[in-house]
């Protein structure tokens, strides 16, 4: 679980925290959790990766407070088996635990060289498999599978 506090470019002027800043945070606490296992901007041009979005799926169920301090969590809902694609699932608690929104990821692994879909190195599939699962973990099939 990630920690933030709002800042006052969050929010439009209705005083409603911007539709894009709940995923800032979700991209957020995925580039920290990474960052803390040692895959940074270095790795990834050491390697010629890079992670892609295909599609975000957010619900809002709740409003956000300025300046209000948030917890982002972050939880793998599905992966291929050689980890080229993944969905990682967030959700986003108001201070008082309150689930303020559930954002879903759908992305893969490019190489930022061919621009091809690609698997990652076995230690960062690794690293990825380590996050906790979903109640509706799955194992993405591709087609050549």
């Amino acid at each position: 679980m990630y920690k933030f506090t709002t800042k006052w470019a969050d929010f439009d002027p209705n005083k409603h925290m911007r539709h894009s800043a709940y995923n800032d945070f979700a991209a957020e606490a995925r580039i920290r959790f990474f960052n803390e296992h040692g895959i940074d901007m270095n790795y990834f041009t050491e390697h010629q990766i890079g992670p892609i979005l295909f599609k975000e799926v957010t619900t809002f169920l709740r409003e956000i407070n300025s300046g209000e301090d948030i917890k982002v969590s972050i939880a793998l809902k599905g992966v291929s088996k050689n980890g080229e694609r993944w969905i990682i699932s967030h959700q986003l608690y108001k201070e008082n635990g309150v689930k303020a929104a559930q954002i879903e990821v759908y992305g893969a692994w490019i190489d930022i060289n061919t621009r091809n879909l690609t698997s990652p190195p076995e230690s960062m599939i690794g690293i990825l498999t380590s996050l906790q699962k979903t109640t509706d973990f799955e194992i993405i099939l591709l087609k050549n599978e």
